[in-house]
């Protein structure tokens, strides 16, 4: 049977969810609320980046602090986000945008990306295309929030990362992970196949290669150094703590200096 790539987040937004299980959805809403409410004093809308299903949206709108928007690449992870709304009875408006291209008719007071998305952006080129796009639309005085997964991290995770497998209904998956440091590139590539009802057959098979470049601290303040943003705070992990070359993930908390 002939393996079909796909592309990312499209045929795994099925798998999505199973695969982010262990993930304290719950304690990362709450770090970012902490973040806004210490940086910013009367956030009102709020836009997320490259939400996925939108768990942290869903936890953020429990909160009822703020009008959310949250936005993705792929309608698969929109489809999954808005029906998991449904269910929760909360509301968030869900909806398609690349955060390479961002367009939008309103504007906001916060917006933020986690999980590090930002990772999926391969150049400098590419982070300023996203930045730029988020000072449009930023009110005055508003804040970008972003994460980003570095080195560090990168060999830490490589190893129980590879070789992962599972399933959720009628899909099954295979991961393999591996980080080229020389090159500053994570791979985790996935081998998912749906399954006919005897749980046996394979019906199609399809390929996904999840790419991701990996930044050091040093290098994304440099980055950040030729924008017109300003460093509001940088913090490690999930406490506000000060980031430093040797953490795992850094969160970086940015206010344009053309707005202030």
């Amino acid at each position: 049977m002939k393996t079909e790539k796909a592309n990312i987040y499209t045929v795994l937004a099925e798998l999505y969810d199973t695969l982010m299980k262990d993930v304290d959805y719950e304690m990362w809403a709450d770090f970012i609320d902490e973040v806004i409410q210490t940086h910013h004093p009367d956030p009102i809308d709020v836009l997320e980046l490259a939400c996925g299903t939108g768990a942290i949206s869903l936890n953020l709108a429990q909160l009822d602090e703020y009008e959310l928007t949250a936005t993705d690449l792929s309608a698969a992870m929109i489809e999954k986000a808005r029906l998991k709304a449904a269910q929760q009875e909360v509301v968030v408006d869900f909806h398609t945008m690349d955060f390479r291209d961002i367009r939008s008719e309103d504007t906001y007071d916060i917006i933020f990306s986690v999980f590090d998305s930002v990772n999926y952006l391969h150049s400098k080129e590419e982070i300023h295309k996203m930045l730029d796009g988020c000072r449009d639309i930023l009110n005055p005085g508003g804040l970008l929030i972003f994460d980003f997964s570095t080195p560090q991290n990168s060999l830490e995770a490589v190893d129980y990362l590879n070789n992962e497998e599972g399933s959720f209904g009628s899909y099954r998956y295979f991961r393999e992970s591996r980080y080229e440091p020389e090159e500053h590139f994570h791979f985790n590539e996935f081998e998912i196949d749906k399954m006919a009802d005897d749980g046996k057959t394979v019906l199609e098979s399809y390929h996904e290669i999840h790419k991701q470049r990996i930044y050091s601290l040093k290098e994304m303040l440099s980055i950040l150094e030729q924008t017109s943003y300003h460093q509001v705070a940088k913090y490690e992990g999930f406490d506000l703590v000060e980031a430093d070359e040797k953490s795992t993930r850094v969160t970086m908390v940015l206010r344009c200096q053309k707005q202030q």
